[in-house]
Formats: structure tokens, C-alpha cells, sequence
């Protein structure tokens, strides 16, 4: 197998580090195991950042994502020692994970960490009408 489990996280230079730009990604598959029963739990992760000097670089990710397979871990503490390492990696403006956890026992759980870098300030959000838009165009 040409790849395996890895904690090392790699980041590359943001290509425009004077703009606030927002990086989705999607984790589907992400799995670790219950710390007291053994058995595996399934979450799709979503990390949203504002990079800083660095973006995370995906197959790297993708690694590090799958050393947890085989880790026993509580949701809340999975999903802020995942934040703690990415930010450590890249030290973003602004970072959200946010872990969507399937069913167990009749339960979904939710877990959200958020990181903001000392002095940041987001830029106001600018909504955009599409049927506005879209009329002023005829």
C-alpha cells in the first residue's frame, strides 16, 4: 500500500495572502472508535477557514484524517484535538470544524470548535439578491 495512517499535517503558501477567502472541505468518511465500547463511530467532518500564510494541504489531510481509525476517542474530544492540530499547522485568521456524528443509540451529535486569531475581524457579509440580479440583466 503506497500510503498509510499519518499525525504529520502539511500546508503550503497561501496563493493570496492580502484577501480574506473562505476554504470549505469536507471530510465524509471519518471514523474512530467509542472509548468504551470498542465499536466504531462515523462523522462527517467540515473545516471552513481563512487562511493566514498557509493553506492545509489535502493529501496530507487526508492521512492524518484516517490515523484516527483505530483510536478510541469521546466526540467532543476528537473534534477540538483535530481543531488544536490544523491550527497549529496553518494558524489560520478564522477556523470551524464542525463534526455531523451519524446515529448511535437513537442519538446525532453535533460537535463545533471554532478558532479566531487575536485581532481579526471578519469583513461584513455581503448578501446577494439572485432574482435582483437576475432581472436587472434584461
Amino acid at each position: 500500500m503506497p500510503s498509510s495512517p499519518s499525525r504529520e499535517l502539511a500546508t503550503f503558501p497561501n496563493p493570496a495572502p492580502g484577501r480574506d477567502y473562505h476554504v470549505h472541505l469536507e471530510v465524509p468518511e471519518f471514523t474512530c472508535l467509542c472509548p468504551l465500547t470498542g465499536q466504531p463511530d462515523f462523522a462527517t467532518l467540515e473545516i471552513d477557514y481563512i487562511p493566514e500564510a498557509s493553506n492545509l494541504e489535502l493529501k496530507a489531510l487526508k492521512l492524518y484524517m484516517w490515523s484516527f481509525r483505530d483510536e478510541g476517542v469521546f466526540h467532543e474530544a476528537v473534534t477540538n484535538r483535530i481543531l488544536d492540530d490544523l491550527v497549529a499547522a496553518c494558524a489560520p485568521r478564522f477556523m470551524r470544524l464542525t463534526a455531523r456524528w451519524y446515529v448511535r443509540g437513537g442519538i446525532f451529535t453535533t460537535v463545533r470548535a471554532e478558532h479566531r486569531q487575536n485581532g481579526w475581524t471578519p469583513q461584513p457579509r455581503v448578501e446577494l439578491d439572485p432574482v435582483a440580479a437576475s432581472n436587472s440583466i434584461r
